[in-house]
């Protein structure tokens, strides 16, 4: 197998994980589950630090990201 092909893999799953983490996180806001949407925002925080350590994702997007959950998480009552 090429390299190429390898990492691409490697870097879809990778994407993948961080896609499904997300959902559950905005799954429980919507639900109002604010000290569980908490516990996932540190294990998606987490993930995307790194996804970007290890290039699958921009540093630049790692921190975007992070960002906007952590506003949406504070805006939950």
């Amino acid at each position: 197998m090429r390299n190429s092909e390898r990492k691409r893999l490697h870097n879809r799953s990778i994407k993948s994980r961080l896609r499904t983490l997300e959902k559950g996180f905005s799954k429980l806001l919507t639900e109002g589950k604010k000290e569980d949407a908490a516990k996932a925002y540190v294990n998606l925080s987490s993930a995307y630090d790194k996804a970007a350590k290890s290039g699958v994702v921009h540093k630049a997007v790692a921190n975007r990201k992070k960002s906007r959950l952590a506003l949406r998480l504070a805006k939950v009552k």
